[in-house]
């Protein structure tokens, strides 16, 4: 399977690719601009632009959006990230034009009526409520913070609640104004798609949009810090990280390696010794993510309060053990690991549409996934070793919640791994 790419006039991209033998296709707008495109004043209004697309247009109401694509047996959703926002359909083969129609209209067409802005604003401080209430998620934004203290990379994707509650109609569409030009936007299409039929409908309905360009971000400068909050909980919520490679850096493939088999699954260092062996907690994870110049290893485990300073000893004995005594036979199999969840994925539609948009994000093409697989291939023993002994001199962030007094703080945590 080969994807083709189409780029209009005013850098609107096009990109598909045909999946043979599927009745089905996914289909969605990637947009760069994401909670890391925002000003402090602006924190929270990618997401909530997300909200608001589904909430009307000029031509259908929130109602006959969902009942458009729900009426053919399809779904529509969206996302926002760090760094992109989406908004995807699936849907049968004779729907594409459909979907695509569909969504073209939310992103381009949003009426943002008042009413259903002071709506939607109830429903993402609910959401905002509903993260604080959830410690194995909540733990991550302020991880974030901590990895990069008062930087737009550092914060929550949701926003503050005061925030939120202050945005107006005009900040939506000076937003909008400020980031959804047709040069940083992506249409990604896969399954049972034709090509050059996409191609023309995106053309009617993107190719009059002029460019404004924009999009510059400002570097993420990691920087470790703690975030320690206290609350009457069942267990102490943990989370450690450390800078690691950007998707552009050459050892970005050793850093995922590396996570993998430090803590990516059940036969995991972090796993095996820590909760089969030890029985301290049920949860225990690494794993590693990268982005536009910046990137970090995290690791987090859920624990007694009795016993978060075992867990957290021998989490810190597991990282520098790696570097030294990291076996071939672990090497392989976060390899093995890493290549099966890229291969696997490539036999969903959706799975596929989003891995082009973010490929041709970052690439500005996109590469076969044998260039992946080889890379992935090429990382060594010898290297993830080298990377374990980098990453036990690096800083570190940590982020707790919970029943937090028993458990070691950040320069306890740098003295251990020194020692």
């Amino acid at each position: 399977m080969t994807s083709r790419l189409t780029t209009l006039a005013n850098g609107f991209r096009i990109v598909t690719e045909a999946m043979p033998g599927l009745k089905s296709a996914s289909v969605g707008i990637w947009i760069t601009a994401g909670g890391r495109h925002e000003r402090v004043e602006q924190n929270g209004i990618a997401h909530f632009l997300e909200h608001m697309a589904f909430k009307g247009t000029e031509k259908r109401s929130s109602l006959r959006i969902a009942e458009e694509i729900e009426d053919v047996g399809g779904y529509i959703n969206a996302y926002t990230s760090r760094e992109m926002t989406a908004y995807y359909a699936r849907v049968l083969e004779d729907d594409v034009a459909l979907a695509l129609d569909v969504i073209g209209d939310i992103v381009l067409n949003p009426v943002f009526d008042p009413r259903e802005i002071e709506t939607e604003r109830h429903v993402i401080l609910q959401e905002i409520g509903q993260s604080l209430d959830t410690p194995d998620d909540i733990v991550f934004d302020w991880l974030q913070e901590a990895c990069y203290p008062d930087q737009p990379f550092g914060r929550t994707i949701l926003g503050p609640a005061e925030r939120v509650s202050a945005f107006t109609r005009e900040d939506l569409t000076s937003f909008v104004a400020e980031h959804y030009s047709p040069d940083r936007m992506i249409l990604s299409a896969a399954g049972a798609v034709d090509h050059d039929a996409i191609v023309a409908q995106a053309e009617a309905l993107f190719g009059a949009r002029k460019a404004v360009g924009g999009g510059l971000i400002q570097p993420a400068l990691f920087k470790g810090s703690e975030r320690r909050e206290s609350k009457a909980l069942e267990q102490v919520h943990f989370a450690l990280a450390f800078d690691a490679p950007g998707y552009l850096e050459p050892n970005v493939y050793t850093a995922q390696i590396y996570a993998m088999a430090l803590g990516g699954g059940m036969s995991s260092r972090l796993f095996q010794k820590i909760r089969e062996e030890r029985g301290l907690c049920y949860s225990i994870f690494a794993q590693s993510a990268a982005y536009e110049g910046a990137g970090q290893i995290t690791i987090y485990a859920g624990t007694s309060e009795e016993e978060i300073g075992e867990l957290t000893q021998l989490t810190l004995t597991e990282l520098k053990r790696a570097a030294g005594d990291m076996t071939e036979a672990e090497v392989t199999r976060a390899r093995v690991q890493l290549k099966a969840g890229l291969l696997m994925g490539l036999e969903s539609p959706s799975s596929r549409a989003e891995r082009l948009a973010r490929l041709l994000a970052i690439w500005g093409r996109v590469p076969d996934a044998e260039e992946a697989v080889a890379k992935i291939d090429a990382v060594t023993t010898v290297d993830v070793r080298g990377y374990a002994g980098e990453m036990v001199g690096a800083d570190v962030a940590i982020a707790l919640y919970g029943p937090v007094d028993a458990a070691p703080g950040l320069e306890e945590i740098r003295a251990g791994l020194a020692a």
